[in-house]
């Protein structure tokens, strides 16, 4: 390989705290779901508190993957009027819930930590991503928060349009596996607290 062949070599990608988290999310999504099933201490209580916040953020999820066209255009309608990440936020209340059905307190410090340290960093990136591809992202997000929702909507100052809720992207996006293990993790819960025999 002659010298001006290694001045052409591409630098290898840097590595950040974002890309190491993209990679090891789904297997420590994985060990801490195995965790709190481990330390679930589930009442007939718990679960009536916890169960509703889980399916709202269920909702917000499936109402989220309606609407999104990933890498093809900015979504700004449905949820994503209200919230800039209205998936993670979904998740945080889908872990919210489970954590209150679960009555265990380091499940809430678990999701605290998945939170900060892995899910965090992954909206800034995206936030970068979107900025550096869609020219509208700057506007986008003066209007809409970027986590927590705005009660009325100002994305009234966008550009009109976007699509309606398509149980087709939904499907596209497999956005029911979410439900799927949310039930999987209800059921699991009712048979802890039986076994338990803590109605």
């Amino acid at each position: 390989m002659a010298l001006s062949d290694l001045n052409q070599v591409p630098p290898a990608p840097r590595v950040t705290w974002a890309r190491v988290a993209r990679r090891i999310r789904v297997p420590l999504s994985f060990l801490f779901a195995a965790a709190y099933v481990w330390l679930a201490a589930p009442t007939a209580l718990s679960l009536a508190v916890g169960m509703p916040v889980a399916a709202l953020g269920l909702a917000l999820r499936a109402a989220a993957a309606g609407h999104i066209r990933k890498d093809r255009e900015l979504t700004t309608s449905g949820p994503y009027a209200y919230t800039r990440n209205p998936l993670y936020l979904g998740s945080l209340l889908l872990g919210l819930g489970f954590a209150m059905a679960a009555r265990n307190p380091w499940i809430v410090i678990g999701l605290l930590a998945l939170l900060l340290g892995i899910y965090w960093p992954l909206i800034i990136a995206e936030e970068r991503y979107l900025r550096a591809h869609f020219p509208g992202y700057d506007q986008y997000a003066e209007s809409v928060p970027r986590l927590l929702p705005r009660i009325v909507s100002r994305a009234s100052k966008l550009p009109a349009g976007g699509p309606e809720f398509s149980i087709g992207l939904y499907r596209h996006h497999r956005e029911y596996r979410a439900l799927i293990g949310a039930v999987l993790v209800c059921v699991i819960l009712v048979v802890k607290m039986i076994l338990r025999g803590r109605p």
